[in-house]
């Protein structure tokens, strides 16, 4: 299992990035103007909720687990799940928290 969180988290960062880029490269690199767009509608802001509420819990459970585990490169799933997604920093978390016990 270990190797397929990798490939979702791999998959997880350059998906989601190819669209992003897109998206700047036609309208301009204004973050703000991109959480507009975000906001489109009912069923887009719906869906940046679900998202968020998402990284949220997954951004306490991996501090739990670390502070309890003291595994810190753990933590590099929390600006994965911030800066791309959580289609990327929820396998690389599984990635890490899989790996064999020394």
């Amino acid at each position: 299992m270990r190797m397929i969180w990798l490939a979702l988290a791999i998959w997880g960062a350059i998906h989601p990035m190819y669209y992003f880029i897109q998206w700047f490269q036609a309208n301009g690199w204004d973050i703000m103007a991109m959480v507009d767009a975000w906001h489109a509608n009912a069923a887009s802001s719906g869906l940046v909720w679900d998202l968020t509420i998402a990284a949220v819990t997954l951004t306490i459970w991996i501090v739990v687990e670390v502070v309890q585990t003291r595994a810190w490169i753990r933590l590099l799933a929390i600006p994965a799940t911030f800066c791309i997604g959580v289609s990327c920093g929820l396998p690389l978390y599984l990635y890490f928290r899989s790996a064999p016990k020394t």
